[in-house]
C-alpha cells in the first residue's frame, strides 16, 4: 500500500522531520535583533492594518452585518487562510529542487520533505491565526462554539494544498516551467477568489464561474463562520473534497512512480 509503506518511513524519521521544522523556524530570526518577536509583530501589524484602515474605509460594504469590524474580519478570514494555501503550494512545488543536495547525499523517505513544508506552514499559521483569534475575543466578535467548525475546513484546505503541491513539486522537477506558470496562476487565482471583495460584488455571469474555483468555497466557509457566526454550506464543499482526494492520490502516485528518476533530474 502506498500510504502505509511511505508513512511508516516518515514515523521512523520523525526526529528528522521535527528537527527540520525547528531549524527552519530558528533560522528565520537567527541574526535579527528582536529574534522570534518578529513572529508576533509581523502578523500583528497585518491585522492592525486590516482592522484600523479597512474597517473605516470598507466597513459599511458588507450587507447584513452591522459590526464595525465586519469587513476587516472578512478580509482577515480570507487573506490569512489564503496565505496558508499559497505558502504550502508555493513551497511544495520547489521542495525537491531546493533539497537536491540532501536527496542525493542522504537516504531517507523523501515524502518527509512535503510533510516538513506543511508543518512549517502550520506553525506560521498557528501564530498569526492565534493572534487573530485573540483580536476576535478582544473586540467582542468571537463567533462562539461555531468557531470549532474551522478545524474540519482547515484540515480539508491543508490536504488540498499539499496534494496539489506534491503534484506540482514532482512535475516541476521534470518540467521547470510548471513552477513559473503556477506562480503567475496563483496571482490570478487570488483575485478570482472573494477575499478582498464579497462574491455579491461580482456580476452574475462571473459569480457563476466561482463554482470552478475550489478555494472559493473554502474561503467562504471561513468567512461564514467568523463573520456571520454560523455553519458553512457543507454541500458547497463537496467538489473540493473530491478534488482533494484526487490531488492527494495523484500526488502520492506521481511521487512513488517518479521519486527514483528525480535524483537524475536534480
Amino acid at each position: 500500500m502506498i500510504s502505509l509503506s511511505m508513512f511508516r518511513g516518515v514515523w521512523r524519521y520523525r526526529g528528522f522531520v521535527l528537527g527540520s521544522v525547528k531549524r527552519e523556524f530558528q533560522s528565520k530570526y537567527r541574526n535579527s535583533l528582536f529574534g522570534a518577536v518578529w513572529t508576533v509583530l509581523n502578523p500583528l501589524a497585518m491585522i492592525t492594518v486590516y482592522t484600523v484602515i479597512f474597517s473605516e474605509v470598507m466597513g459599511s460594504r458588507l450587507q447584513g452585518v452591522d459590526s464595525t469590524f465586519a469587513y476587516s474580519i472578512y478580509l482577515c478570514a480570507g487573506a490569512l487562510t489564503w496565505g496558508l494555501f499559497a505558502e504550502i503550494t508555493t513551497r511544495a512545488q520547489t521542495v525537491f529542487i531546493e533539497n537536491a543536495n540532501l536527496i542525493k547525499k542522504l537516504q531517507f523517505p523523501r515524502i518527509c520533505l512535503p510533510i516538513i513544508v506543511v508543518l512549517n506552514a502550520c506553525v506560521n499559521f498557528a501564530i498569526i491565526f492565534g493572534l487573530f483569534t485573540l483580536f476576535l475575543a478582544w473586540s467582542g466578535t468571537f463567533p462562539g462554539p461555531v468557531y470549532l467548525l474551522l478545524f474540519p475546513v482547515l484540515a480539508l484546505q491543508i490536504l488540498f494544498s499539499i496534494g496539489l503541491g506534491m503534484v506540482l513539486g514532482v512535475l516541476n522537477v521534470f518540467f521547470r516551467d510548471v513552477g513559473q506558470f503556477f506562480s503567475i496562476l496563483l496571482q490570478f487565482w487570488f483575485w478570482f477568489t472573494p477575499i478582498v471583495y464579497p462574491a455579491t460584488a461580482l456580476p452574475k455571469p462571473i459569480r457563476e464561474l466561482l463554482v470552478f474555483n475550489p478555494m472559493a468555497s473554502v474561503i467562504a466557509a471561513y468567512q461564514t463562520i467568523l463573520v456571520h457566526g454560523r455553519a458553512p454550506d457543507w454541500a458547497a464543499m463537496l467538489p473540493i473534497l473530491v478534488l482533494t482526494v484526487l490531488c492527494c492520490l495523484m500526488g502520492l502516485l506521481l511521487f512513488r512512480k517518479r521519486s527514483g528518476e528525480m535524483v537524475d533530474e536534480l
